[in-house]
């Protein structure tokens, strides 16, 4: 970009336009840019363009060149003209503006869609015509005229931290302090007497308490997630200490309402207590099943409506026991319960991300966005349309035929792929006529697009796959048994805002809406997977396994058993619940130490 335009953007504001471009509004009206918009063609990577014709060349009217300079056409007679600030030759985009009337100042360049003054020779700002151009951008990706990400962008386009990952050997120092700090751990044996020191530390199968395998799956995820792990095992959150501090306050209580026989009920007990429980037993070296008996108590004194030995549904549970968390601890520490910023409790600050939704007028480019805090990311598969699963512009029920016999195996034919869900879930997308949008710029409901993306990543994703449908209008539920396909390692970039923005507008220079750069999310956007929590079974007769990645090496956890697998199992598995965690915070603990 110019210096020029550098030199006066003070602050993130914009620019005030020049005095040619002022006088050209002040002639041509509010809205002076909006023939052009029929004339916007949208490149393969989502760049704009200026053409009458797709096939069209365009050349200086004066010179007969096209490639060599930069070519501008006067947005008044649509007359095309070459400049270049770098040659000695004249520039005709100039001194086609000095020989024609008042008004023939203001250009746009042909092939970036940026107004350009001939008169001052540098490009300006219109925030106007910008919207013009988002419009065009965003409505050919939507409707098919084009697709901004339909493949990924140039390794040189975008920035990337390279990081080179070695397992942590202690130096000297550090073992002297590990020896004197520590006891050995006991000698492990399975039932037959068989060394056991060579599985992960940690890796304990749960004993099935009646119909909880819910349960056990998703704890053993969060068990072996890394933030979380560090945070129990180092001994943040003492359950000593919080139930010595709780007792206090807990009998106060019980005798202020001693007459009253409901009193013991409002008294809820610690989820983090029990978890940090929990963690003691299943890394204290016994490899003997563990029951969490007391922890499934203490969820059922939180979550009241699902105290029963029925089976519930996974996801539900991760949500309501993070819930759990947060209550007890966020009113503990007494601070602001915001999950955003992830400074209320360990719960969030692992789990908490940011999303960020836009919803955009298609007259006149205003966009309303709004921000909201999320533990996981829900994601409808993709529609089976054969090879390619992003034909489809509107939501779908996911079934192979749509008919109202769905419930056989048939419609769950095809196969999905996890960057395939990402893709359709930050995709734009154009609202029915019955969700219009009231443009607070038009006054008026208008016709509107809609697009998520992620503002804020977490230290740990969690994505669960929308497996169960429920249809209020036929009355019916069943489960999609579609095949998904998912990755080891995952690169999120391509999903956060700041990309999605930066592919929308292309090269305009403005932040709107005062909107951040997300260079930390970036830095930190590859992720890798740890943990698979599966569902097999039909909609009410199912069972759910965790499959866990630890030293390098895939374990399947079937409530009390454990067994080592090829990761070619969990590449097949149905998968239900994704857990990815930064690469910066992943560990390979089988990888040997490599020679200073």
């Amino acid at each position: 970009m110019s210096s020029k335009i550098n030199h006066h953007r003070i602050n993130g504001q914009i620019p005030q336009p020049c005095p040619h471009l002022a006088e050209y509004r002040t002639r041509n009206g509010s809205k002076p840019f909006r023939a052009l918009q029929e004339c916007l063609r949208v490149k393969p990577l989502g760049r704009a363009a200026i053409r009458r014709d797709p096939s069209e060349v365009p050349r200086c009217g004066a010179c007969g060149e096209a490639a060599r300079s930069r070519l501008y056409a006067c947005v008044t007679c649509a007359a095309v003209s070459c400049h270049s600030s770098d040659s000695p030759s004249p520039s005709h985009a100039a001194a086609h503006a000095v020989s024609m009337p008042p008004g023939h100042e203001i250009a746009v360049d042909v092939d970036r869609a940026e107004l350009f003054c001939c008169a001052c020779r540098d490009q300006v700002y219109d925030r106007d015509f910008d919207a013009a151009v988002v419009v065009a951008q965003t409505t050919a990706s939507t409707l098919g005229g084009g697709s901004i990400r339909s493949s990924p962008p140039p390794e040189n386009l975008r920035k990337r931290r390279r990081v080179d990952y070695r397992p942590w050997t202690p130096d000297l120092r550090e073992r002297v302090l590990m020896t004197r700090n520590s006891s050995p751990l006991q000698r492990t044996e399975g039932a037959d007497g068989a060394n056991l020191s060579n599985l992960p530390w940690g890796l304990r199968g749960l004993n099935n308490l009646g119909n909880t395998c819910f349960m056990n799956s998703v704890l053993q995820a969060l068990l072996h997630t890394p933030p979380l792990r560090n945070y129990f095992l180092s001994d943040r959150h003492n359950r000593y200490y919080c139930q010595q501090k709780n007792n206090a306050s807990n009998a106060s209580k019980r005798n202020a309402a001693s007459n009253d026989s409901n009193s013991n009920k409002n008294l809820r007990l610690c989820l983090a207590c029990d978890m940090d429980a929990m963690f003691s037993a299943v890394f204290s070296g016994d490899r003997t099943p563990y029951s969490p008996a007391k922890f499934l108590y203490s969820w059922w004194q939180h979550a009241a409506n699902l105290a029963s030995y029925e089976q519930q549904d996974a996801h539900e549970f991760f949500i309501s026991m993070l819930d759990g968390i947060h209550e007890k601890m966020g009113k503990d520490k007494r601070k602001t319960q915001s999950q955003g910023n992830g400074e209320c409790c360990i719960a969030h600050r692992v789990f908490s991300g940011i999303l960020r939704s836009d919803v955009m007028c298609m007259a006149c480019g205003f966009t309303s966005t709004t921000y909201d805090p999320c533990v996981d990311i829900s994601l409808d598969l993709e529609p089976n349309q054969g090879v390619s699963a992003k034909m489809g512009s509107t939501k779908s029920h996911h079934s192979c035929n749509g008919e109202a016999d769905s419930m056989n195996s048939s419609q769950n034919c095809g196969t999905s792929t996890l960057m395939g869900c990402l893709d359709r879930f930050t995709r734009p997308e154009r609202l029915g006529s019955d969700q219009k949008f009231f443009c607070q710029q038009c006054q008026v409901r208008q016709e509107s697009l809609k697009q998520m993306s992620i503002r804020k990543l977490p230290l740990v994703s969690c994505f669960h796959i929308k497996r169960f449908e429920h249809s209020s209008i036929r009355n019916m539920s069943r489960k999609v048994d579609r095949y998904l396909q998912f990755p080891f390692s995952l690169d999120m970039a391509p999903y956060l805002s700041s990309s999605i923005l930066r592919s929308r507008f292309g090269n305009r220079i403005f932040s709107f809406d005062g909107d951040e750069p997300d260079a930390s999310n970036e830095l930190s956007s590859e992720f890798e997977l740890f943990a698979v929590v599966t569902h097999t079974g039909k909609l009410d007769a199912g069972h759910y396994v965790t499959y866990l990645r630890l030293s390098n090496q895939w374990y399947k956890c079937d409530d009390a058993w454990i067994t080592q697998v090829n990761e070619n199992i969990v590449r097949a598995a149905q998968g239900y619940m994704m857990f990815y965690v930064q690469k910066m915070l992943y560990y390979k603990a089988s990888e040997k130490p490599t020679p200073s």
